[in-house]
């Protein structure tokens, strides 16, 4: 029963998160690409001042998944990195923190274009 209440809040969470954006898409005039990236400094914020922490505990992949939990780990790494290598840590964290899944998009990126040949829409 635990993990049937576990998959319900992740699925409610995320669910939430995307709606929010698709609000902003459907009645704003905000482009995708400034919500994708609000959403993600929302995550670094919301992570800085530890408030995203309590929602990652609460909702789980829900909450780590969308570009807003990708904020958060960024600010996280770069809290980490600073108590690990002082000021240095600021320009270090963030990327150590993110490598893997920014290897990963690029990885599975290149997996798509080679398989679907993108073209240009011109």
């Amino acid at each position: 029963m635990t993990i049937l209440i576990a998959l319900l809040k992740a699925f409610l969470v995320g669910g939430l998160i995307c709606a929010i954006g698709q609000i902003f898409i459907d009645y704003t005039k905000l482009t995708p690409a400034r919500i994708l990236t609000g959403y993600v400094v929302a995550g670094v914020i919301l992570g800085g001042v530890g408030l995203y922490p309590k929602l990652v505990e609460f909702a789980g992949a829900g909450a780590t998944v969308p570009l807003l939990g990708f904020g958060n780990t960024l600010a996280k790494g770069v809290r980490e990195a600073i108590q690990e290598e002082g000021l240095l840590g600021v320009l270090t964290g963030g990327l150590g923190a993110t490598a893997a899944g920014i290897a990963a998009a690029i990885f599975f990126s290149l997996i798509m274009a080679l398989i679907f040949k993108p073209k240009s829409k011109n």
